[in-house]
């Protein structure tokens, strides 16, 4: 059953946060955005939201009843900054609070992963993005964490960024990743069909090509140089993204190549 969905506070007006409200807005739901720049916000006629570097809060977010989405990104005072936005969430009567987190937290050796899956927490962003997660279950049914693979969408080409480049890695390891449509349209899935027990979720394409098929196509359409491999070893990881899909969401990139013609 879907919830009415009426009000979001979204952390963070960047490239994702930005595009969530629009869309948001579309369906006649009332936003907040925010930024750490107070000056920044007046400049974009949003909110303002930062933790400095005494871990005080600064931040002008006034919308009472909504669900908040948190589309920072793990830099200084990271976990401070979802502790003091938890802490105005329930001043503020919230709703749900869903935690935009990365696929990254999986292990990277071979192998498929999905939410069930064991965290092993080898490198200090996986330690990172790991107790984020934990501050956020800790709300239980009010706490949700949505895990985003690798972003593209418009201004966000992968031919643009790996031109010419010799990639330290395998031309045959598996790509994980997942257009910004995707993301959005699952986020409200999810924040419509907050009441289900599951706390976890995945947004990863279904399609998981080789790295060599789809960072040489996606250079063959800018016409740029494609890029070279260190190795040539079957490396497959894949990141299991369908159990949102039990939500009635769809995934409206089934094939990632399809994706790159919408960047």
């Amino acid at each position: 059953m879907k919830n009415n969905l009426e009000k979001v506070v979204i952390l963070g007006s960047g490239w994702l946060g930005r595009e969530l409200s629009t869309n948001l807005q579309k369906i006649g739901v009332i936003t907040q955005e925010t930024c750490r720049s107070n000056k920044l916000a007046d400049e974009k006629i949003i909110h303002y939201f930062n933790v400095n570097n005494k871990c005080e809060l600064e931040h002008n977010v006034n919308l009472e009843g909504a669900y908040w989405v948190s589309c920072i990104t793990p830099k200084d005072n990271y976990i401070e900054s979802l502790q003091q936005a938890i802490y105005l969430a329930k001043k503020l009567k919230m709703k749900g609070f869903l935690l935009c987190s990365s696929t990254g937290i999986y292990p990277s050796e071979c192998g498929q992963y999905n939410e069930l899956s064991e965290l092993t927490l080898a490198t200090e962003r996986q330690k990172l993005l790991s107790r984020a997660e934990q501050t956020i279950m800790q709300l239980l049914d009010l706490g949700k964490v949505v895990r985003l693979a690798g972003l593209i969408g418009p201004k966000r080409h992968p031919g643009r960024f790996l031109s010419g480049k010799n990639l330290k890695m395998s031309s045959l390891a598996t790509v994980n990743m997942v257009h910004q449509k995707d993301v959005v349209n699952g986020i409200i899935s999810l924040l419509q069909q907050w009441k289900t027990p599951e706390q976890i979720f995945n947004l990863v394409s279904p399609d998981h090509p080789t790295k060599a098929d789809f960072y040489q196509q996606a250079c063959l359409m800018l016409e740029e140089i494609t890029p070279s491999f260190e190795s040539n070893e079957d490396e497959t990881r894949i990141i299991d993204g369908s159990k949102i899909t039990q939500l009635r969401f769809e995934y409206q990139y089934y094939s990632l190549f399809q994706a790159l013609a919408d960047c």
